[in-house]
């Protein structure tokens, strides 16, 4: 049986509480060792990211049950130093199905039969799709300013939206106070650590697909789900032997809300305190990641560069890609930007993977 390990005391807990975290109050984080690398171990009847479930803190096949066929998706060349994993390709045009597929299933064996999210969009939209699937009511907390459009594909599946004014840190508050008072299942995308299982799957693919890790690999964090799925997957590559050499990560943030980016600067593990800005980099608009210091820890330990994305420069690099015939939605573009500014500080930076993490189609400029 799998267990949940307490990051603030210890304590172990089964997999198979509704809790969503640990009676201190600490986030969890899943007891699991995947086994050594070994592409044998490779499911090739299987075209979703559970090919690799070997890999995955995954027990028994609910899986097969949820899975909308998510991951698999190409990497094309923009450039010639420039790689794209085209992960908006996906059921809900985002990345975030590989870790709303994972969670759901989880959540679907272990008998939960209604939840709440908070989200600005995108990890909404993926949980309410894949709750469908599972039959699972969903209710769905978006800060306003959300694009209607997500708003309206969250609503399509069945779940009901709740629009909070403020902050989207005030909404993840506000859901959380309900999750307090009623004791519904939080299906949250950052609390459960079974949504990075399915995040590690970026990696997995990209190794599976090139035969090789690039050199250097942009990574948009917010809350800091791929962020935490990429190294973690990384990790597991490098312990086994799989790869020699640990890639350059950047990771990036909106320069209007960038508490990770200022910690680093400081040489601080805690995030700095920010008063985030309306940006147009809406999903990635986090002032106070609850997972921040396990993100500032992996950043340390990797000597990973954290950059921002300028603001005046989204659109512009959103144009640049869509001419190129990649319609993406401002966060992704903001990944575009953030390389660009990464290269004006450090220098060319060919053999780079960018995520194409959600489609044009969401956004509204």
């Amino acid at each position: 049986m799998l267990h949940y390990v307490c990051t603030a005391c210890g304590k172990r807990t089964p997999a198979t509480t509704h809790a969503p975290v640990c009676e201190c109050g600490g986030l969890f984080e899943l007891d699991f060792t995947p086994p050594a690398w070994d592409a044998a171990r490779i499911d090739r009847s299987e075209w979703s990211q559970f090919r690799y479930r070997d890999f995955m803190a995954l027990e028994g096949d609910t899986w097969r049950s949820v899975t909308l066929g998510e991951g698999m998706t190409p990497i094309v060349r923009f450039d010639d130093d420039v790689l794209f994993k085209m992960d908006y390709t996906m059921p809900t045009l985002s990345f975030k199905d590989r870790g709303a597929a994972t969670l759901v299933a989880h959540a679907k064996s272990i008998g939960v039969e209604r939840c709440v999210q908070d989200s600005s969009g995108n990890a909404g939209n993926s949980v309410a799709a894949y709750c469908a699937r599972a039959g699972i009511a969903c209710e769905i907390y978006v800060p306003e300013g959300t694009s209607p459009k997500k708003i309206t594909m969250i609503e399509s599946h069945g779940a009901k939206v709740h629009v909070v004014p403020g902050s989207r840190d005030h909404c993840a508050d506000v859901c959380r106070a309900r999750v307090k008072e009623e004791g519904v299942y939080y299906m949250n995308h950052v609390y459960n650590p079974f949504f990075y299982e399915g995040m590690k799957a970026y990696v997995y693919e990209t190794f599976e697909q090139l035969g090789r890790i690039p050199a250097n690999i942009v990574v948009p964090v917010g809350n800091g789900t791929l962020f935490i799925g990429v190294i973690k997957a990384l990790e597991h590559l490098q312990a086994s032997g799989a790869i020699d050499a640990f890639p350059n990560v950047i990771a990036l943030q909106s320069e209007l809300c960038d508490p990770l980016l200022r910690a680093r600067e400081a040489g601080e593990h805690v995030p700095a305190r920010v008063s985030p800005q309306p940006t147009m980099a809406e999903g990635i608009a986090i002032g106070v990641p609850m997972r921040g210091r396990e993100l500032l820890d992996m950043i340390y330990r990797h000597n990973v560069k954290v950059v921002s994305a300028p603001e005046e420069k989204i659109l512009e690099a959103r144009h640049a890609i869509a001419r190129r015939g990649i319609y993406c939605e401002h966060t992704t573009a903001a990944n575009y930007a953030a390389y660009l500014h990464y290269c004006e500080l450090y220098g060319r930076t060919p053999d780079t993977l960018i995520t194409m993490c959600g489609a044009g189609i969401k956004s509204d400029h």
